[in-house]
């Protein structure tokens, strides 16, 4: 899970990408990226794996985003829809909300859109909670 606790927290990886942390708080969450075609598959349009990465960092930073500091989570489950493809040149956002937070759980959903809000992608994910650093973490 990617750490948004903080502004500016993006892992290298996201970083090497060129994801940028949008809005955050309040159980929400947002990234967002300009496609390049390093960004892109065969076929010429973002990869599924781009979409994946950035609705778990979404949803996970919406979580995050309710959580007390001394609280960790982890993505569990991440079911993803991809919709419509995003080309080079296009500004992707992910965008993600807690739908539910229990005490060990919680239920999330988002999507991914381009700045026409053209649906890209949708997702929906299920985090583990833990009350401390579990230390498989460590």
């Amino acid at each position: 899970m990617v750490d948004l606790s903080e502004p500016g927290d993006l892992s290298d990886m996201a970083v090497d990408i060129g994801i940028q942390r949008g809005d955050w708080g309040n159980g929400k969450s947002s990234v967002w990226l300009e496609v390049q075609s390093k960004h892109c598959n065969k076929g010429g349009v973002a990869h599924g794996g781009l979409y994946t990465m950035m609705l778990d960092m979404a949803l996970g930073g919406a979580l995050v985003s309710v959580l007390p500091k001394q609280e960790w989570c982890a993505t569990t489950q991440l079911s993803i829809s991809f919709i419509s493809a995003a080309r080079p040149g296009e500004k992707i956002s992910a965008n993600g909300i807690v739908v539910k937070r229990g005490k060990n759980v919680a239920h999330l959903e988002g999507k991914i859109t381009t700045e026409s809000n053209r649906i890209i992608a949708t997702g929906t994910g299920t985090w583990a909670i833990w009350d401390h650093k579990p230390s498989s973490m460590s």
